[in-house]
């Protein structure tokens, strides 16, 4: 049997956006974008899934123990947070004069790209 190849899909949220968690335990907390994975249709988002992890001491880090630190999360459990509207919206896009495309918020029309 062929492995199919899959594409990495397209995110439409970017580092330092603002989002908001829609699905899963850590559902309505908002936090800043720190890192895009494209690859993996990922997210990690700031004081969001926030995991225990065990860690031997090394040469970066001197002190060994139990360290705090936030793991991805899938970029469908996400949705931008739109401050005109103060809640989570999709993203839609708009060519601007120059050429090049912004987003936009759906609800309002409120540029998210600053």
């Amino acid at each position: 049997m062929a492995a199919k190849a899959q594409a990495a899909a397209k995110l439409r949220i970017k580092k330092n956006d603002i989002v908001v968690v829609i699905a899963g335990a850590e559902k309505g907390k908002r936090g800043r974008v720190i890192e895009a994975i494209p690859s993996a249709g990922r997210v990690i988002v700031e004081k969001v899934n926030v995991v225990k992890r065990h860690q031997r001491p090394n040469p970066r880090q001197r002190q060994g123990g139990i360290i705090e630190r936030e793991a991805p999360i899938h970029a469908s459990n996400v949705q931008i947070y739109c401050a005109k509207c103060d809640k989570p919206t999709r993203i839609g896009h708009k060519p601007l004069e120059d050429g090049k495309k912004a987003r936009v918020c759906r609800r309002c029309g409120e540029m998210l790209d600053v």
